[in-house]
């Protein structure tokens, strides 16, 4: 992925509504989902939807494919993986010796965080 398409898959997704999308079509999975039940879990009508899923398949985040009369629209993996792996690339310098710690999955970095206190 060159900078110019993650400046475009980057602004795709700074919108409330084009990154709830864009994750929930990532927790679904490679079978996607129809855009009425995206457009009912997301409470937005369908128009809007239209909107918004059309900028997500421009920047090449989302792929879109008709089953019947529906259209279905699923992540795109390799796109998503190609911009994480561009943010990434290169992180404290790879080959910096230690800064692996500050350079790991997620899951780890949740782990790290300071949490919250509750009120």
């Amino acid at each position: 992925m060159d900078s110019s398409q993650a400046v475009q898959a980057l602004a795709a997704l700074a919108h409330d509504t084009r990154l709830a999308l864009f994750r929930m079509l990532v927790e679904r999975g490679p079978d996607g989902l129809s855009a009425g039940v995206i457009a009912e879990r997301l409470g937005v009508p369908p128009s809007s939807l239209t909107f918004h899923v059309q900028h997500l398949h421009r920047a090449g985040l989302i792929t879109q494919r008709r089953l019947s009369r529906q259209l279905i629209y699923a992540a795109d993996f390799v796109a998503m993986n190609g911009l994480v792996g561009f943010l990434t690339d290169n992180c404290c310098g790879r080959g910096a010796g230690g800064c692996a710690s500050v350079c790991r999955p997620e899951a780890d970095a949740v782990a790290a965080r300071p949490r919250k206190r509750s009120a």
